[in-house]
This record gives structure tokens, sequence and C-alpha cells, in this order.
């Protein structure tokens, strides 16, 4: 955990941004210091006024309290710009971070290559939004709290120790006791909070994972609304959110369980502490060797010695909590890592000619298993290819490794480029945004466009969403799949592709309508080539050759 928690933590502060980053941690450590040098000050302050009290002297009562408001003037202003500096090195700390993990997920579509290849990593969404803020979070203030219990620490156990001098017990002399009594008193203390607490780990880690699950499952049914209304799925579901929920409520009882035990254990702890330093301190008040003010410097010096003893004790529900986001972290960094690890044996080759063809092209599933063996084709520019085959044979499976997005297989692939290729799935991604911007993704649309787009709606059949380009809604929830798939012709339309390639892109339109976009393609783009997946007999019409796969096995003719 430590190793995970550290290659977690160093990349920030051995980044191109370490000199800023360590330059303003420095700062906030010097605050620290300052507040802490104040409190030895208010310490010594304090036997000084009581003693002031007890002697009932006026004019140094006066002077005391103006030096107390001075203290107490400062130290506020420290400490107020202290917390906002730490904020600010959270939010650049976050940044990075978020902006590193997102570069990650997007880079060679790990995004898409840890569920292809059965990464365990669940709900990244919420990793980087969630996880990557708490870790920042938590190890800010525990950054924070430690340098400054480390110097109140060694500032505090010098004071006690001066303070308590010596006192014998049995016949042994010890020098410093309140100081070994504190020791001795806050080491008893972690060491009962970590035996009643180490079960907030995997709890805390439990709950996340819970909690996400049971999200998911509501962000699901929204975006599947309108087939579960179809089905009648409401008591299905229902009993799927009850199940999810359940989950997250009884781990949250099991946490709150033993968040009581340990608030049991650190409440009685705290009050025990109150009169600890009274107890040991009242031996040289009723010897006479100190007056009531040293006793209470005394006791204040013992307080805050303990307090930066009990950082542990205090700490504790916060370090569960970070070893559970650490561990998040970590699988999903270790996941992304080995999704991007994978090396494909396809070769992607670019030729001049715009045309296409396949060397030797094998393609496998994750577990090792053949789809498609010792492939061998060749298109000329402006053929139309239909794949064919029975369900699972791997038709879908052949496009994404022609695409370059299926990294298992091997062999040679010859054609124009990512840029001449254009990709149209069976369910079109439309992103949210205008419908401008749904329209020409993943481009950024051109100035001046309204023309051009109104043209490619109105061949697609779409001209009454024309007066709607610039407004912004979520066009999957407006538009139906056929005219989902009719966008994904508009823009093909558009960008004008040498080779098309088609996984069951019409399967929501009906056959005139198929051929209609089948026929938009032929007339506006007479040079381009198709290569489409599909079960229609009717696409037989509009292809000129069938690619049939079988069993691991290939055959292809002319229709």
């Amino acid at each position: 955990m430590i190793k995970a928690f550290w290659n977690l933590f160093k990349g920030y502060w051995c980044s191109e941004e370490k000199w800023k980053a360590r330059g303003l941690f420095v700062i906030v450590i010097a605050m620290n210091l300052a507040m802490v040098a104040i409190e030895v000050r208010v310490v010594h302050w304090n036997g000084e006024f009581f003693n002031v009290l007890e002697n009932r002297d006026l004019a140094t009562f006066w002077s005391k309290l103006s030096e107390f408001i001075i203290l107490a003037a400062v130290f506020t202003l420290i400490a107020t710009y202290m917390v906002y500096l730490t904020k600010m090195l959270h939010i650049k700390w976050r940044t990075w971070m978020t902006t590193q993990y997102v570069d990650k997920w997007m880079k060679n579509q790990a995004y898409y290559r840890i569920q292809v290849s059965g990464g365990k990593t669940d709900n990244p969404d919420q990793r980087i939004s969630e996880d990557i803020e708490q870790f920042v979070a938590i190890t800010m203030s525990l950054l924070s709290g430690i340098t400054r219990r480390l110097a109140s620490l060694f500032a505090f156990a010098t004071v006690l120790w001066e303070l308590s001098g010596a006192i014998e017990i049995f016949g042994v002399e010890i020098q410093g006791y309140m100081v070994w009594c504190c020791l001795i008193y806050a080491a008893v203390g972690t060491f009962l909070t970590h035996i009643i607490g180490r079960e907030l780990i995997p709890l805390n880690f439990n709950q996340q994972r819970y909690e996400a699950d049971f999200r998911f499952s509501m962000m699901r049914v929204r975006e599947n609304s309108e087939s579960i209304a179809f089905y009648g799925g409401e008591e299905v579901e229902k009993k799927n959110f009850q199940e999810r929920f359940a989950n997250v409520i009884s781990n949250y009882w099991k946490l709150m369980r033993r968040n009581k035990l340990l608030d049991f254990y650190t409440n009685s702890y705290g009050q025990v502490g109150n009169v600890a330093p009274i107890i040991v301190a009242t031996p040289k008040f009723f010897s006479g060797e100190i007056q009531f003010g040293g006793l209470m410097e005394t006791i204040a010096a013992f307080e805050q010695l303990r307090n930066s003893l009990n950082f542990f004790v205090d700490a504790y529900e916060s370090l569960a909590a970070l070893a559970s986001v650490v561990r998040r972290l970590s699988e999903f960094t270790d996941n992304m890592e080995k999704a991007l690890s994978i090396k494909s044996e396809v070769e992607q080759i670019k030729v001049p000619d715009e045309n296409f063809s396949a060397e030797n092209l094998q393609v496998a599933l994750p577990n090792g298993q053949t789809l498609l063996k010792d492939c061998n084709i060749e298109l000329t520019r402006g053929t139309r290819l239909l794949i064919t085959g029975g369900s699972g044979c791997g038709k879908s499976t052949l496009l994404r490794t022609i695409s370059g997005i299926w990294p298992f297989g091997s062999g040679k692939i010859f054609s124009s480029g990512k840029v001449g290729k254009l990709f149209l799935s069976q369910h079109p991604y439309l992103p949210l945004g205008t419908l401008r911007q749904t329209i020409y993704y993943p481009l950024e649309a051109e100035p001046n466009s309204d023309e051009k787009i109104k043209e490619v709606l109105r061949l697609t059949d779409l001209e009454k969403f024309t007066d709607r380009l610039d407004e912004t809604d979520d066009w999957s929830r407006i538009l139906s799949l056929g005219e989902q798939q009719r966008i994904a012709f508009a823009r093909v339309l558009l960008f004008k592709p040498n080779w098309i390639f088609l996984d069951e892109s019409t399967s929501a339109l009906d056959e005139p309508r198929e051929k209609i976009m089948y026929d938009l393609i032929r007339k506006h783009l007479p040079n381009a080539g198709i290569v489409s997946v599909g079960h229609r007999s009717t696409l037989f019409a509009l292809h000129d050759k069938e690619l049939n796969l079988s069993g691991g096995s290939w055959k292809l003719r002319t229709i």
C-alpha cells in the first residue's frame, strides 16, 4: 500500500510543475511552523497570565491581555492564508492529476481496451472525478497535519521537559517524567485505535464500489428508458435497484458499527486525556514547586504534546479512507497500463493509391480463440463489399480490426489511413452539444457551414431539424435510432471519405430508405469504397462482392 501511495504521490511533485508546487508547499510549512511558534508563546503566556491573576497585578494584566490580542491577530492571519494556499495547492495538484488520468484514459483508446481486455476497473468516471479529488484532499490534509504535529511535538516536548523537571519513583529519579507519561499514553492509544479501526479500510473501499454500482444502475435505466418501458421491466429494475441499494445499506451498517466502536474509544480516550495532565502535574503544584500559573502552563504544554502524539488516533478514519482511495486508483492505473501494453500485431500500412487490401489477416478474441485466419483480400476504390456470416463469427470484430481499435490479431492492412476512412456503427454516437456539433462530430464545425449542413439534412430526410442547428440538447434522446443512423450518413456526405465501413448501420431503417442512403453515397461519392456488415437479403443488390465468414475460414465471391 505504501508503494502504491508513493507511485500516485510522486507524479505531481516530480512533474514540470514541481518547483511551483514545492515552493508553495514550503510556504505552507513555514506558516505551520510560525503557528506552532505562536502556540508555544501562548503556552508560556498562559502561565504568566495566571500568575498575574494570582498576584492581582492589574497593570501587568492589561499588558498581557494586549500581548494576547496581538498574538491572536497574527495567528488568525497566518491560519487564514495557510488554508487559502493549501487549497490553491490542492486545486493545482488535482488539475494536474486529472489531466494525466484523462490523457492516459484516452491514449490509444485505453478506455475501450480496458473493456475488451477484461479489465476489472468499475466506474472509471468515478475514479477520475471523485477518487482523485479525495486522494489530493486527504493527502494535503495529512501532510499539513503531520508537518504541524511534528513541529509541535519537538517544540512542546522541549517545553514540557523543562517544566516537568524530575520525579522520584521507587527510588529512581526520572527526568522529564511528564514527557514519558505523554508518550506512553499516546502509544497505547495509537495501538488500540489501529486494532479497533483497521476494518474501516476494506469497508470504505466496498462502500465506494456499492455506491457507484447503485448510481450506475440508475444511469442505465435513464439511458435505456424506452426499451425498459416497452418490455414493462419496471419490477425487474426495481428489484435490481433494491439489491444494489441493499449492498449499500448493509455495508454502511457495518461502517456505522465499526465507527461507533472507534468513536466510543476515541471519545473515551479524549476525555481521559483532559484529566491526564492534571493528574501528572498536580504533585508539583501541591508540593509548592510551581505556582498556579506554572500548573496551567504545564497542563497546556502537556495537552499540546498529547495532541501532537495523537495524530494517528485523530486521523485514523482519514487514513482508512485514503487507503481505499489509493487501492482504487492503483487498480485503475494498473488496468490502464495493462490495456496500453497490449501490442497489436496488425500492421496498419498507409498507401497512396487509395485502394484497400488485407494480407494474412488473423482476428482473435482476448482469450485467444481465432475468429478469422489467413484472410487475403484486395479491393479497389469504389468496390462495395458485403460481409456476411452467422452471428458471432467475427463480422463486427473484423471491422474493429480494420479500424485499428481491436488489438487481438496479426497481419497487414493496406489503406489510405484513418483520414480516408469512416466507420459507422449500429448505434451512432451523438455527443452533448448543438445539433451542428453533433453532425460534425468528431471534427469542429466549419465556419459558414449552414448551407452545407442543411443540404445534407435535406438529402437524408432530416430537413425538419434545419432550424435547430444551434440548439443544445441530448440529441440521442430526441432523435429516433433511425434518425440517428441517418445523421451518420449525413456525416458521410460532409466528410467525403475514400472508404466507408458500415456495421449494420441501416438496421433501424426500412428497406426503401436503406436503399436511398446507399444510393446517396453512390451518387455523391461515386468513387468511395463501401464495406458493410448486415443480415438483410436486400443488401446483396447494393453490393458487388461478398465476404462470407464461417468458423475461422472465409470466402470471397463476386455477387
